[in-house]
This record gives structure tokens, sequence and C-alpha cells, in this order.
């Protein structure tokens, strides 16, 4: 009996070394200290025994129980101190970090992106980048610009008007007086600056002027405020030549260096002769079919895209700014004017114009 109490015994404290957590370790207690467990069938069973085992036996049943009873102890002790260690290393705190995690950096939005490239490529020309202001007076916005009174363009449907009255004080029309109900607009587009800048400088004048600007159109293609970009070139010898150079490199730039452009006949009020500037489709190469063979959708089959509209400058502009030495029976120039949008529309496939102003954050994070 004396040997099986300690196989007993060093079978119990074998299996509580290897016991791997306080979940093993409790399961052991129960089975080599419970009520139905070996060792205390032992006990019970002193009383059986011969007179002259019954003291070694329960003496040695005893120990055993304080060995096992023992051993639980520092095996538990040992396991809680070591599932600490391991609960303060997963969740170490770094006190040089901050208390909130850093916001993601945003990042400039498509258009502005865009802009920037265009006001780049032309930078790379020699032009000028200028800025003007979005409320325009009635002269700069259309006189100037051979809109004569009745042209279609000041009818209230296309142009928003501003009210005279929330003007700072001090604003006056070309005459010198305070404007009136219909001096006043939201410009229809960057080119009043044409006139300013010749206003402000003599020739040669080479500038490019980006902004918003605002029409009575709401659709796929169209939002009542956008962005657009108006180009001026004034010098010597300028020619629609010229014009057609300068175009064809900037849709290079833009769109890639295999990029074809082509002039063809069209009106604007304050160019003359103007041109729509239309630049080979970049899905079809300009042939007008698919690799299937089927008709492509984005130039309709023409194999061409419309980028922008231009001109030679009316020499009528040219007689506002007269005094400023444009004289306009001798002075040549051309100017140009696109859409920032349909710009970003084309080079990254974007299919509705909305998109830009709906501020999904899924869309616009495609062009970080």
């Amino acid at each position: 009996m004396l040997d099986e109490v300690a196989k007993l015994r060093a079978d119990a404290e074998a299996a509580i070394a290897a016991a791997g957590d306080a979940d093993v370790l409790e399961e052991l207690r129960v089975r080599l200290l419970g009520r139905k467990s070996e060792l205390t069938g032992v006990l019970r069973g002193i009383g059986e025994l011969p007179a002259e085992q019954r003291g070694p036996v329960g003496s040695a049943a005893n120990e055993a129980r304080q060995a096992i009873e023992a051993a639980l102890s520092a095996r538990l002790a040992g396991l809680e101190g070591g599932e600490l260690e391991a609960r303060l290393a997963d969740d170490a705190i770094d006190v040089t970090l901050p208390g909130v995690a850093p916001v993601a950096p945003g990042h400039l939005h498509l258009i502005t992106q865009t802009r920037r490239e265009i006001e780049d490529v032309f930078v790379g020309l020699g032009y000028r980048v200028l800025e003007g202001p979005e409320i325009e007076h009635d002269y700069y916005n259309f006189t100037a610009l051979n809109h004569p009174p009745g042209h279609p363009a000041r009818m209230v449907q296309d142009t928003f008007y501003v009210d005279p009255a929330t003007l700072p004080d001090g604003i006056v029309n070309e005459e010198g007086l305070p404007p009136g109900p219909r001096d006043v607009v939201l410009r229809t587009h960057t080119s009043p600056m044409q006139i300013r800048a010749m206003e402000a400088q003599g020739p040669p004048i080479f500038v490019v002027v980006p902004g918003t600007v605002y029409r009575r159109d709401s659709d796929a293609t169209h939002t009542p405020m956008f962005s657009q970009v108006e180009g001026l070139a004034v010098g010597p010898g300028i020619s629609l030549a010229d014009l057609a150079g300068t175009l064809e490199e900037a849709a290079r730039a833009l769109f890639g260096p295999e990029r074809r452009t082509r002039l063809k006949p069209d009106y604007f009020p304050f160019t003359e002769p103007s041109v729509q500037v239309d630049v080979s489709c970049f899905a079809c190469g300009g042939t007008g079919e698919l690799d299937d063979g089927s008709r492509d959708s984005l130039c309709k089959g023409t194999g061409w895209i419309e980028i922008l509209g231009a001109g030679m400058v009316d020499p009528n502009v040219f007689g506002f700014v007269r005094k400023r030495g444009y004289d306009p029976d001798t002075t040549q120039g051309f100017a140009f004017g696109m859409g920032i949008e349909r710009i970003a529309m084309l080079k990254h496939g974007i299919p509705d114009l909305r998109k830009f102003f709906e501020n999904d954050v899924r869309m616009l994070g495609q062009f970080s």
C-alpha cells in the first residue's frame, strides 16, 4: 500500500507540473483530491488495514495529500504570474504615442488637381496665371466681349444677375454710376479677365485664367457652378497656326503624347474665326471602333472628342482696349476656353459631372 501511495503522489506531481493553465489545474485538483479520488479512497480505507499498516500508510497518505496541495498552489501561482505577464505584454501602452489615433491625411480634390495640371502645362508654355472676380460687371462679362444688348447669353434664363443692393459701397459700373439691376452678374465665363488683363498691360500678353463660373444649367453634364480656364495670347504675327500648335501641345501634355487634335469651324461672339478643338479618342485611338469591332460609345464612332472652344480674338474686342495699345486694325491674338470638369471627366472616365460635388469619399478617394 505504501508503494501505491508513493506512485499516486509521483503521478500527481508530474501531472501538476505539466498543467498548462488554471482550468486544467482545477480539473486536476478535483481528480486528485476530490471525494472520489484514489488518495481519498486510501485515507478512507485505512481502518480496514491491519493494525501494523495503519500508521505508516495513514502518515504517507497525509504527506502525499499535503504535497499535492502544495504543488497545486505553487503551480497555480506560477500560471497566474505567467498569464499576468502575457496580458501586460499584450496590453502594453506606449505613453509616448498620441492619445487619439491620427486622422488620415487628406488630398486635393480632383478638380483642383486637374486645374493645377492645366496651369502647369501653360506656365511651361510661357503663360502667366491670373485670377479675377466671380461677381462681375456686365461690361466685362458681356459688352467688352462683343455680346451686344439683346444677345441671348444676357437673358435671365441663362445668367445669374446680382441685386445691386447686396453689393459693397463704392461699386460702380463702366459709366461711374451705381450698378443697375442688370449691371452685375455672377460671371458666366472667366473671359472677362481678357479685358481686365489688357487694360492693365499692353501687348504682348500671354495669360491663362482659371476660376469658378456660373450658368443656369443642371444635368449630368452641366451644373450651375463649374470651373473654367480661359487663355489669351496677343503678340506680333500670332496666327491661327499658333493657336493650333499651342492647343495640340497642351492636349498631348494632358491626355498623352499619342493624342492628335483637329480644328472645326464654330462660332463664339468674341473670336473670329472661331473653332472647336477635338482630340483623338482615348478608347478607340481615333478609329471609332473598339477592339471587338463594336462602335465606340465614348466618341460616338467619330474617333474624336470635343475638348474646348477657341479662335482668333475679334477686332471688336481689341476696340475696347485701344487706349492700352491694342489697335484693332493691326493687333492679332487668340483666345480659348476649356471646362476643367470636362477635362477631368475625359481623363479619368467619370460619367456624371455631379459626382464631383456629391463629396462621396469612395469616389474622390480614388484620386489621392
